[in-house]
């Protein structure tokens, strides 16, 4: 997930309550982009091929049980077709959709890889998502032994395979990198600063140079200190307001707090949000 992971857009059509913004984002009821992070490709292929090796093992081993009970004669004929009719039925369509319903988007392959399936608003799957997400497996993953789910996957947003696109679902993410504080603190006296402060026009290239000598200042030789953090801030200046009456580590120090600070909350707020979407 990305740093600035929560920001304003404008609505561009609503569904229940959110829309969807761009691949990696949905617009919740409060006009707030959510940066969501959609499972890959290769992901979604190896979960896939656990649920499915699970599902061919279940059945495989019935059919043999009823194989042994054919031939022993406590079986008719004409009931084991029937049964394996009714077992591909329940085995194929009836336990994914009972699966994903009452797990909220999860299967055992899914829990193996992070990921679970949602709603295009990033909100959980209902009976029916699920439902049309197993009558078309039947169809792109046994049928065609996977091929059209991978075709179709390559040339999606979000890697979604045909039962997603039909049912408006995609595979999100659920193991990120927990979040944690930065290691640099706010200079003292510099909070009336940090609250109103803005800091967010610092370009990418800047702030990361600076990020890299507040970490590895304390090794550099005073001069070569001084010097480098003059340099830095002065760059940093015209892409700061406003600018604080202090020296030039102090100030790269406050505007590198500042940011992550920032960035942890947003981070913090997108996490809250999808979780509520998700209930």
């Amino acid at each position: 997930m990305s740093s600035g992971a929560v920001s304003g857009h404008p609505p561009a059509a609503s569904a229940r309550g959110a829309a969807v913004v761009a691949d990696d984002e949905v617009l919740t009821g409060e006009a707030v982009a959510l940066d969501v992070q959609p499972i890959g490709l290769i992901l979604r292929v190896a979960g896939a091929a656990i649920d499915v090796v699970l599902t061919l093992v279940v059945y495989v081993t019935l059919v043999l049980l009823m194989v042994r009970l054919l031939a022993s004669g406590a079986l008719d004929q004409n009931v084991m077709q029937i049964l394996s009719i009714v077992l591909a039925v329940l085995l194929l369509i009836v336990v994914p959709t009972v699966v994903e319903t009452v797990s909220r988007g999860r299967s055992l392959g899914k829990l193996a890889v992070g990921g679970r399936i949602v709603r295009l608003d990033g909100g959980a799957i209902s009976f029916r998502h699920a439902f049309i997400r197993a009558v078309t497996g039947v169809l792109e993953v046994y049928l065609t032994l996977g091929a059209l789910a991978l075709l179709v996957g390559v040339f999606s947003p979000r890697s979604q395979r045909l039962g997603d696109l039909v049912a408006g679902t995609y595979a999100e993410r659920t193991r990120t990198p927990r979040l944690v504080p930065g290691g640099v603190v706010l200079p003292p006296g510099m909070e009336a600063w940090a609250a109103i402060a803005d800091v967010g026009r610092l370009p990418v290239a800047l702030a990361r140079r600076i990020a890299q000598f507040v970490a590895g200042a304390g090794a550099m030789h005073p001069a070569a200190r001084a010097r480098v953090a003059e340099e830095l801030a002065a760059q940093t200046r015209p892409h700061v307001a406003p600018v604080p009456p202090v020296d030039a580590e102090t100030m790269l120090r406050a505007v590198v707090a500042v940011r992550r600070g920032r960035e942890l909350h947003a981070l913090t707020s997108r996490a809250e949000r999808v979780a509520r979407l998700s209930r």
